[in-house]
Protein backbone atom coordinates (compact mmCIF):
# COMPACT_ATOMS: atom_id res chain seq x y z
CA UNK A 1 0.00 0.00 0.00
CA UNK A 2 1.61 3.47 -0.99
CA UNK A 3 0.80 6.92 -0.95
CA UNK A 4 2.31 10.39 -2.11
CA UNK A 5 2.80 13.56 -1.48
CA UNK A 6 3.45 15.91 -4.22
CA UNK A 7 3.61 20.17 -4.77
CA UNK A 8 -0.12 19.92 -6.95
CA UNK A 9 -3.12 17.66 -7.94
CA UNK A 10 -1.70 17.52 -11.88
CA UNK A 11 0.10 13.99 -11.93
CA UNK A 12 1.64 15.39 -15.19
CA UNK A 13 3.60 18.42 -14.33
CA UNK A 14 3.15 18.93 -10.32
CA UNK A 15 6.43 17.39 -8.31
CA UNK A 16 7.13 14.04 -6.38
CA UNK A 17 7.83 15.66 -3.09
CA UNK A 18 7.13 12.35 -0.42
CA UNK A 19 6.24 8.65 -0.68
CA UNK A 20 5.24 6.10 2.09
CA UNK A 21 4.76 2.36 1.26
CA UNK A 22 3.80 -0.54 4.28
CA UNK A 23 3.72 -4.28 3.34
CA UNK A 24 0.96 -6.74 3.33
CA UNK A 25 0.92 -10.46 3.48
CA UNK A 26 -1.63 -12.35 1.94
CA UNK A 27 -1.85 -15.92 2.60
CA UNK A 28 -4.42 -16.95 0.08
CA UNK A 29 -4.66 -20.67 1.33
CA UNK A 30 -6.79 -18.95 4.79
CA UNK A 31 -7.29 -15.74 2.65
CA UNK A 32 -5.84 -13.98 5.44
CA UNK A 33 -4.35 -10.71 5.69
CA UNK A 34 -1.86 -8.95 7.70
CA UNK A 35 -0.48 -5.42 7.25
CA UNK A 36 3.32 -5.61 8.20
CA UNK A 37 3.78 -2.45 10.36
CA UNK A 38 7.72 -3.15 10.59
CA UNK A 39 8.00 -3.49 6.66
CA UNK A 40 7.65 -0.10 5.32
CA UNK A 41 9.28 2.85 3.21
CA UNK A 42 8.94 6.60 3.73
CA UNK A 43 11.56 8.94 2.16
CA UNK A 44 11.29 13.11 1.37
CA UNK A 45 12.81 13.92 -2.27
CA UNK A 46 15.06 16.56 -2.56
CA UNK A 47 13.52 19.15 -4.34
CA UNK A 48 15.20 22.17 -6.20
CA UNK A 49 12.55 24.64 -5.16
CA UNK A 50 10.45 24.19 -1.50
CA UNK A 51 6.81 23.94 -3.08
CA UNK A 52 4.14 26.62 -1.99
CA UNK A 53 3.57 28.04 1.22
CA UNK A 54 -0.35 26.56 0.51
CA UNK A 55 1.06 23.82 -0.48
CA UNK A 56 3.39 23.47 2.66
CA UNK A 57 0.25 23.51 4.71
CA UNK A 58 -1.41 20.95 3.43
CA UNK A 59 1.03 17.97 3.87
CA UNK A 60 3.27 19.39 6.69
CA UNK A 61 6.74 18.78 4.12
CA UNK A 62 8.61 22.52 5.11
CA UNK A 63 11.26 24.09 3.29
CA UNK A 64 14.13 22.97 4.43
CA UNK A 65 12.67 19.25 4.27
CA UNK A 66 12.36 19.97 0.74
CA UNK A 67 15.65 20.75 -0.01
CA UNK A 68 16.93 18.63 2.42
CA UNK A 69 15.36 15.65 0.77
CA UNK A 70 17.44 12.14 -0.56
CA UNK A 71 18.40 12.77 -4.36
CA UNK A 72 15.47 11.67 -6.30
CA UNK A 73 17.39 9.00 -8.22
CA UNK A 74 18.30 7.19 -4.74
CA UNK A 75 14.68 8.01 -3.28
CA UNK A 76 12.88 6.01 -6.48
CA UNK A 77 15.62 3.20 -6.63
CA UNK A 78 15.38 2.93 -3.36
CA UNK A 79 11.78 2.58 -3.70
CA UNK A 80 11.76 0.17 -6.57
CA UNK A 81 13.77 -2.25 -4.64
CA UNK A 82 11.58 -1.54 -1.37
CA UNK A 83 8.87 -3.21 -3.50
CA UNK A 84 10.02 -5.57 -5.94
CA UNK A 85 8.04 -6.96 -8.15
CA UNK A 86 4.81 -6.32 -6.02
CA UNK A 87 1.02 -5.28 -6.80
CA UNK A 88 1.21 -1.78 -5.81
CA UNK A 89 -1.97 -0.63 -3.72
CA UNK A 90 -2.82 2.93 -3.53
CA UNK A 91 -6.58 5.04 -3.46
CA UNK A 92 -6.57 6.83 -7.02
CA UNK A 93 -4.10 4.60 -7.93
CA UNK A 94 -4.06 6.65 -11.73
CA UNK A 95 -2.75 9.40 -9.83
CA UNK A 96 0.05 7.88 -8.12
CA UNK A 97 0.98 6.12 -11.14
CA UNK A 98 1.33 8.17 -13.76
CA UNK A 99 3.44 10.60 -10.40
CA UNK A 100 5.61 8.21 -9.74
CA UNK A 101 6.03 6.31 -13.51
CA UNK A 102 6.82 10.19 -14.55
CA UNK A 103 9.49 10.29 -12.29
CA UNK A 104 10.44 7.17 -12.73
CA UNK A 105 11.19 7.44 -16.32
CA UNK A 106 13.03 10.86 -15.70
CA UNK A 107 15.66 10.22 -12.78
CA UNK A 108 15.76 6.18 -13.59
CA UNK A 109 15.13 5.69 -17.23
CA UNK A 110 12.03 3.51 -17.08
CA UNK A 111 8.60 3.02 -15.57
CA UNK A 112 8.18 0.71 -12.95
CA UNK A 113 6.50 -2.61 -14.54
CA UNK A 114 4.77 -3.45 -10.99
CA UNK A 115 0.85 -3.89 -11.60
CA UNK A 116 -1.69 -1.68 -9.78
CA UNK A 117 -4.31 -2.08 -7.84
CA UNK A 118 -6.97 0.91 -7.12
CA UNK A 119 -8.57 0.45 -3.19
CA UNK A 120 -11.45 2.98 -4.16
CA UNK A 121 -12.32 0.65 -7.07
CA UNK A 122 -12.31 -2.17 -4.96
CA UNK A 123 -13.95 -0.26 -1.92
CA UNK A 124 -16.93 0.53 -4.86
CA UNK A 125 -17.40 -3.00 -6.36
CA UNK A 126 -17.70 -4.90 -2.75
CA UNK A 127 -19.85 -1.73 -1.29
CA UNK A 128 -21.74 -0.94 -4.10
CA UNK A 129 -25.06 0.11 -1.73
CA UNK A 130 -22.33 3.10 -0.58
CA UNK A 131 -22.20 6.43 -1.97
CA UNK A 132 -18.61 7.81 -1.20
CA UNK A 133 -15.60 8.25 -3.64
CA UNK A 134 -13.59 10.41 -1.96
CA UNK A 135 -11.10 8.91 0.72
CA UNK A 136 -12.45 11.05 3.32
CA UNK A 137 -15.83 9.64 2.47
CA UNK A 138 -15.00 5.99 2.60
CA UNK A 139 -12.91 6.59 5.94
CA UNK A 140 -16.01 8.59 7.43
CA UNK A 141 -18.10 5.19 6.17
CA UNK A 142 -15.94 2.56 7.99
CA UNK A 143 -15.01 5.21 11.33
CA UNK A 144 -11.53 5.09 10.32
CA UNK A 145 -9.34 8.02 12.18
CA UNK A 146 -6.56 9.18 10.69
CA UNK A 147 -5.01 12.28 13.30
CA UNK A 148 -2.82 13.88 10.43
CA UNK A 149 -4.05 13.25 6.63
CA UNK A 150 -2.24 14.72 3.36
CA UNK A 151 1.07 13.06 5.87
CA UNK A 152 2.34 9.89 3.06
CA UNK A 153 2.77 7.60 5.92
CA UNK A 154 -0.14 8.70 8.00
CA UNK A 155 -2.69 8.25 4.81
CA UNK A 156 -0.87 4.80 3.64
CA UNK A 157 -2.29 3.24 7.12
CA UNK A 158 -5.80 4.79 6.83
CA UNK A 159 -6.02 3.36 3.34
CA UNK A 160 -4.56 -0.28 4.66
CA UNK A 161 -6.92 -0.18 7.38
CA UNK A 162 -9.76 0.40 5.09
CA UNK A 163 -8.54 -2.32 2.57
CA UNK A 164 -8.96 -4.52 6.33
CA UNK A 165 -12.26 -3.27 6.50
CA UNK A 166 -13.48 -4.29 2.50
CA UNK A 167 -10.72 -7.45 3.04
CA UNK A 168 -13.64 -10.05 4.27
CA UNK A 169 -16.09 -9.42 0.73
CA UNK A 170 -12.45 -9.61 -1.26
CA UNK A 171 -11.69 -12.72 0.57
CA UNK A 172 -14.71 -14.65 -0.69
CA UNK A 173 -14.47 -13.24 -4.19
CA UNK A 174 -10.70 -13.67 -4.84
CA UNK A 175 -8.07 -16.29 -4.57
CA UNK A 176 -5.18 -14.19 -6.05
CA UNK A 177 -4.27 -10.98 -6.63
CA UNK A 178 -5.15 -11.24 -10.23
CA UNK A 179 -8.57 -12.09 -9.06
CA UNK A 180 -8.04 -8.53 -7.07
CA UNK A 181 -7.19 -6.84 -10.05
CA UNK A 182 -9.97 -8.10 -12.20
CA UNK A 183 -12.36 -7.14 -9.60
CA UNK A 184 -10.67 -3.52 -9.04
CA UNK A 185 -11.13 -3.50 -13.19
CA UNK A 186 -14.52 -3.96 -13.23
CA UNK A 187 -15.08 -0.73 -11.72
CA UNK A 188 -12.99 1.08 -14.37
CA UNK A 189 -14.58 -0.79 -17.30
CA UNK A 190 -17.97 0.80 -15.59
CA UNK A 191 -16.47 4.24 -14.70
CA UNK A 192 -15.55 3.96 -18.56
CA UNK A 193 -18.85 3.33 -19.74
CA UNK A 194 -20.37 6.20 -17.86
CA UNK A 195 -18.83 8.88 -18.99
Amino acid sequence: MLDVETSGLDPHRDRLLAMAAIGLRVDWTTRRIDVQLADSFEVVLRQDQASSRDNILLHGIGVQSQLAGIEPAAALQAFADFVGGDPLLAFHSAFDETLIGRHCRQHLGRALPNPWVDIEHLCAVTHEQVQARSLDEWMAHFGIQCPRRHQAAADTLAECELLLRIWPVLARQCGSWRDVQRLAAQRRWLMSRLH
